[in-house]
Parts: structure tokens; sequence; C-alpha cells
């Protein structure tokens, strides 16, 4: 690393290129990937394009809205030409209507089962509360499919720091997450889990996860 390198004291993967390369929508065809994908899901509103700024060191290439709702496609982001990182739409947006939620659901459904290049999942949960009935759900879904997700604990910057082993507790207790899940306290605004975030994708991604991915 360059001396002068601004990611050599977070230890983190230094990013040379990230383009949002696809966007799906209810109709796409999930692409034939060759590169391996991690993936971030969380309910509306709960920080998922705020933690990908975050993570690729950008200001906004998510698009962070003040309006829950506000992602409806599945988007691939593509680092480095090495992997992608893939927002999938945010749920339990109270004000959609029922028809388009359903829409939503089939399309991620449809992605988790069916993306041969997948190799984690990353659940944002917002750490000031107690996990909802919707993200205990969508932790359940994904482990349906054989993944154990990693948990982030997102806005833990709004919280004492006294406060966050107490609420880590609580989403593990909340969301029935075993000891063996990681649970990892997150903020965007800080940077508080950022090197450590990159250390769990790039363990992910690793030769040597996917050959054991692929037994």
């Amino acid at each position: 690393m360059e001396k002068n390198d601004p990611n050599k004291n977070e230890n983190r993967m230094i990013i040379r290129s990230v383009e949002l390369e696809k966007v799906l929508g209810v109709t796409s065809i999930l692409p034939e990937g060759t590169l391996p994908e991690v993936a971030f899901a969380g309910k509306s509103n709960v920080g998922k394009s705020s933690l990908i700024n975050a993570l690729l060191n950008r200001k906004s290439l998510a698009r962070v809205s003040q309006h829950p709702g506000k992602t409806q496609t599945i988007n691939y982001y593509n680092v480095n030409k090495e992997l992608y990182l893939v927002d999938l739409p945010g749920y339990g947006y109270a004000e959609a209507a029922e028809e388009v939620k359903a829409k939503w659901g089939k399309m991620v459904e449809r992605y988790l089962k069916n993306s041969e290049k997948l190799m984690n999942v990353f659940l944002l949960v917002d750490s000031r509360h107690e996990a909802s009935a919707n993200d205990r759900l969508m932790y359940e879904w994904i482990c349906g499919t054989g993944i154990r997700p990693v948990i982030i604990a997102t806005k833990t910057d709004k919280l004492k720091r006294s406060k966050i082993p107490a609420q880590i507790k609580l989403l593990r207790e909340s969301l029935g997450a075993g000891k063996e899940d990681i649970i990892l306290p997150f903020s965007a605004e800080t940077k508080t889990g950022v090197a450590e975030l990159w250390a769990l994708i790039q363990e992910s991604v690793s030769p040597s996860a996917q050959t054991e991915e692929n037994r």
C-alpha cells in the first residue's frame, strides 16, 4: 500500500473502481454472473444506501432518500471488477401498495434462491429497536436458503456507547438468531464497522469460501 493511502489505517479493501453495472426490475432475468456476489437486505430506511456509500467511500453512489421504499430494483455494484455488492429492495414499507410489495418479495425471493454466485447475505437491522416481524421473516427466509446471514446493526451513532451491548443482545433475541450468528455494530456516519464488514465480505468471496460453497 502507498504510504498516503487513506484506507491503510482502516485495513479495508482499496477501492480502485466501482460501477453501478446492472439494475434489475421485477420482470428482469437474473444475469449469469461470473463474479462472486454479496447481498444487502433490510427494511426501508434502515440505512442500506448509506452503508454501501460508506463501504465504497463514495458520497452518493447509492442514492439516499428521505422517503422510505425508494429502492425498488436489485442494484449490482461492480467493485474492482472482482465482486458485486448487490442492493436488494427494502421491505416493510407500509405505504407501498400490496401488489407492489408482493412483486418486491417475489423479486427478492427469486434472487436469493437462484443467484448462482451469491456467497453471503448481510441483513441490516436498526440498532435502536428490537427486530420487527418483517426482520425476523427475512432472517428466517435467508436461513431457509442455506445461508446464515451476517446481521448488521445500523445507526449505532444514535446510541450511547454503553447501550450498544444491550441493544445487540435485544436484536439477537428478537430475531431468534443463534449464538454463532455474527452481529456487527455499524455506523455510516462515524464509519464504525466499515473495516470489519470489509473483512467479512472478503472472507465470503475468497477462493476457499467459493470452493466450499460449490462442494
